[in-house]
């Protein structure tokens, strides 16, 4: 769906992720007054939260570009719905409703029962959400490998940013399911790495994922296509939306489980995650409405790769910890790289297209035709 590019100023883009962060953080630190009724205890908390939005939006870089890129073939309705009831399901149902499931179907305990648990046990609810670690980052690892292949793995592909190996994919991908066939076999690998009921569980939870994956193609496939069916005018895009929310949830665990090493309080990783996730929406905005993947070509690859490398992570982290700076500072890194390369591709292309347009007025200028003209 092609979109007029935006004059509209940058920060502007910012402008309630920007509020969400006055009020959240002015939120944070009520909190923390009201648990601790120090100033010190309340400017812990106050930084915590800062530090839990920093460390959601550097983990939510790829997540923001690979939304703008599913958004920008839906139709203003849909990106508008996903803009909106979409940031709802990822703030409250991501950052809140999450956590509290897992913890209430580990525990076998009620919804109440497990907010009650948060409030009143925080330790022992961070106990059970860190037992919940390995099949949340098998199942979530294994969603974001296969987002990450299928892009690479396409024989459309024809614009490559490491040209070597994204050639060698893209000829691959005329096999049919080798990207399933290396995501099974990496599975295997690191099932084989875990002892008893742990390998199980790592493949029960990856292979979820895996089925996850196909499910939500196929059924976007099919939502799309029926809709695409009924009238031009009429078509959605709610397989997309279901698409964004999935992965959305499958970028969001990391981030959730990583905050329980800063804080034990959901309510505090619900503030800071949030106010992170205001700014990913930002983001995503930004990038739909200028036309930022179109102008930095190679943008789009940096970000398939750090979910690649996400992924690779969270499966890693089944073995032992990575610290989630090293994650967070890894994609961002990635991205950047791409960044700079897009924009060295622009300034040479620019002064090609500069250096043939003076060779086409030197030839002008030169011509039989003109040369008789002037005589």
């Amino acid at each position: 769906m092609k979109q007029s590019i935006s004059d509209k100023p940058t920060l502007g883009y910012f402008r309630w992720a920007f509020i969400m962060t006055a009020f959240g953080l002015a939120l944070g630190a009520l909190l923390g007054w009201q648990s601790t009724g120090t100033i010190s205890g309340m400017a812990t908390i106050f930084f915590i939260c800062a530090v839990l939005a920093v460390l959601e939006i550097s983990l939510s870089f790829d997540n923001a570009i690979v939304n703008a890129n599913k958004l920008k073939e839906m139709t203003p309705a849909w990106q508008h719905r996903f803009l909106t009831w979409g940031i709802i399901i990822a703030v409250f149902g991501m950052r809140i409703v999450f956590p509290l499931a897992i913890v209430a179907i580990a525990a076998n305990i009620g919804p109440i029962d497990a907010v009650v648990l948060a409030a009143r046990q925080p330790a022992e609810y961070a106990r059970i959400m860190n037992e919940a670690h390995l099949p949340i980052a098998a199942f979530g690892g294994t969603f974001l490998l296969m987002v990450g292949l299928t892009y690479f793995f396409d024989h459309e592909k024809d614009v490559h940013w490491i040209v070597s190996l994204e050639k060698l994919m893209s000829r691959g991908a005329t096999i049919k399911g080798i990207e399933i066939a290396f995501v099974l076999l990496l599975i295997l690998t690191f099932a084989s790495l875990l002892e008893g009921e742990e390998s199980t569980a790592f493949v029960y939870s990856a292979i979820y994922g895996l089925v996850t994956f196909l499910v939500v193609e196929v059924i976007g496939a099919l939502l799309d296509a029926s809709q695409r069916a009924m009238s031009e005018a009429a078509r959605g895009g709610l397989g997309a939306f279901i698409y964004l929310e999935v992965l959305d949830a499958s970028f969001s665990f990391d981030g959730v489980i990583g905050a329980f090493a800063l804080t034990q309080n959901l309510f505090i990783i619900a503030i800071g995650l949030g106010i992170g996730a205001m700014y990913v929406r930002s983001m995503t905005i930004m990038l739909v409405e200028k036309g930022t993947l179109t102008h930095y070509r190679y943008l789009e690859h940096g970000a398939f790769y750090a979910i690649l490398i996400l992924a690779i992570i969270m499966y890693v982290q089944t073995l032992f910890h990575i610290p989630e700076v090293v994650t967070g500072l890894g994609g961002a890194a990635l991205i950047g790289v791409s960044l700079w390369s897009s924009i060295r591709h622009n300034k040479r292309k620019g002064k090609k297209t500069q250096a043939e347009a003076e060779a086409k007025a030197q030839a002008e200028a030169h011509s039989p035709a003109r040369e008789r003209l002037k005589a």
